[in-house]
């Protein structure tokens, strides 16, 4: 018979306590390095925010409480540097901007009116033509002999005709002597009609010859500069062929297509209304460079609903060759001009829940806000409508901060002899003081006088120091280093040698003058 096997303990409680402690340790990790960072975030300020009660005694130049040992007094502390800009008066022009696509005024692909062998090629590629010069040459004597062929045919009938209207003025005088039938009078001249038609005929012919022969010269259509030639020397042509020999675009004038957005329509179909002519400028595509100027020609009929934009163009004479078909450009449609508008720069208007306003600069370097009305801009001005004057100074740099009556600090203004200023005195006042005692420590005490220590100031009476040991010590608020009561309390008489004397009642050590001495 087995003994019954003892069920093995769980070794779930172990593991959770572990768990347990590991969080706890994890946690108060966390709480240290979270205090450990907000005390070196904080330490700073609060080393700096130096009160006004915090000062000591009143250095050689002043009295003393200006500041705290890390930064020019507390008044200081909140003044932000800013930026400024003055509002000024100019001439603002109302322009539009927009990104177009140079294209030319007339594009031609040149192709033969009738089919031949091309015999020559008179232009040369990229060169300019002129309307009516002679491009290529197509075998013209298959269209001579047609042109000969229709002139003979029209002789032949001509002289036909000429016979027939004789022979009619002879049966008419016949008629008139009763000789001859007036059916056979009618009859000859229907043959006349008909041998004048056949005659125009014949002309129309001839004509149609004529023509055909001098479509075997192609000339260029239109002024312009050539393309790249499509066929070469001894290759038939038709007058089908759609590839043509030569493409010829016209490159002045040139045209400049560009979008404009539909909320501005209403104020171009006003100007061109009115009979006014807008300018516009192509720059490049780094807008540093005027390409050319020219004049606003024609806008669309209808907005594209895909971009909500209405396609316009303006023509510029581009005598100068400075613009290119299929060329992307800048343009600048130059609307109206405001005369003596208020600008300020960009950055100094800014939008909040009341609408548009400014910070503008106070005499006494504080900042208020103001609600302003904004009008037309440019890339780097904007006009102010209404709200501000000519000469007020408004913030441009550092308004992300201020609020309103907020004291500000402009980049070239000098700090003021605050906390700096004492604790520089201070450490004069304790460097002067510092070579005095050395220079009686090393002189010794005179004979038959006082070696007690001398009082130090700033002591009450009653005071003790805990520490004989020390003979100077710093107060945490910065004030003037003090030295030591000696151990035992009680006055000790002033010493002679130095000639410094014991204020009655507080135990300060005040100069005598020299003479004293």
């Amino acid at each position: 018979m087995t003994s019954p096997v003892a069920p093995p303990t769980s070794p779930s409680k172990p593991r959770r306590r572990t768990r347990l402690i590991g969080t706890v340790i994890a946690l108060l990790a966390m709480v240290a390095l979270g205090w450990l960072a907000w005390h070196l975030t904080h330490r700073p300020a609060a080393e700096g925010a130096g009160g006004p009660g915090m000062g000591g005694p009143g250095g050689p130049g002043g009295p003393g409480g200006g500041g705290g040992p890390g930064g020019p007094g507390g008044g200081r502390r909140g003044a932000t540097t800013v930026g400024v800009a003055t509002a000024e008066t100019a001439n603002l022009p109302v322009t539009l901007d927009a990104l177009g696509t140079v294209t030319a005024a007339a594009t031609t692909t040149v192709r033969p009116q009738v089919s031949g062998i091309l015999q020559k090629v008179l232009f040369k590629e990229g060169q300019l033509v002129k309307a009516g010069q002679v491009l290529a040459q197509i075998d013209p004597r298959q269209f001579e002999m047609a042109l000969l062929q229709a002139t003979g045919q029209r002789q032949r009938d001509e002289a036909q005709l000429e016979n027939a209207r004789l022979t009619l003025e002879r049966y008419r005088t016949l008629l008139t002597q009763d000789s001859i039938a007036r059916q056979d009078v009618d009859t000859q001249a229907a043959l006349v009609k008909q041998l004048e038609g056949t005659v125009m005929t014949d002309r129309a012919a001839e004509g149609t010859a004529r023509l055909n022969l001098g479509y075997t010269k192609v000339v260029a259509p239109i002024t312009g500069r050539v393309g790249l030639r499509v066929v070469d020397v001894g290759n038939l042509v038709t007058s089908g062929d759609t590839n043509g020999l030569a493409v010829i675009t016209q490159q002045s004038p040139i045209d400049v297509e560009f979008a404009i957005p539909q909320d501005r329509v209403p104020d171009i179909m006003g100007r061109v209304a009115t009979g006014a002519s807008l300018a516009a400028q192509a720059y490049d595509r780094t807008r540093t460079d005027v390409l050319a100027t020219g004049r606003f020609a024609a806008l669309d009929n209808q907005v594209d609903t895909a971009t909500g934009t209405v396609m316009a163009k303006a023509r510029f004479d581009n005598d100068r060759m400075t613009l290119f078909p299929s060329q992307f450009v800048n343009v600048r449609l130059e609307m109206r001009t405001i005369q003596n508008a208020v600008l300020v720069p960009v950055t100094a208007l800014r939008h909040g829940s009341t609408g548009d306003f400014v910070w503008v600069l106070n005499n006494d370097r504080t900042v208020s806000m103001r609600t302003v009305t904004r009008g037309q801009a440019t890339v780097d001005k904007v006009q102010i409508a209404t709200g501000l004057k000519v000469g007020e100074k408004v913030i441009t740099e550092g308004a992300d901060r201020l609020k309103d009556g907020a004291a500000v600090v402009l980049p070239g203004d000098k700090p003021k002899a605050g906390g700096q200023g004492a604790r520089g005195q201070h450490r004069r006042g304790q460097a002067g003081q510092g070579a005095s005692d050395s220079a009686t420590a090393q002189s010794g005490p005179p004979t038959g006088a006082n070696t007690a220590p001398a009082a130090t100031p700033d002591v009450a009476p009653g005071a003790v120091a805990t520490d004989a040991s020390k003979m100077r010590r710093h107060r945490t608020d910065g004030s003037t280093p003090e030295r030591e009561m000696p151990e035992g309390g009680g006055h000790s008489a002033p010493s002679a040698a130095d000639g410094r004397s014991t204020a009655p009642g507080v135990g300060r050590t005040t100069e005598q003058p020299a003479a004293a001495r």
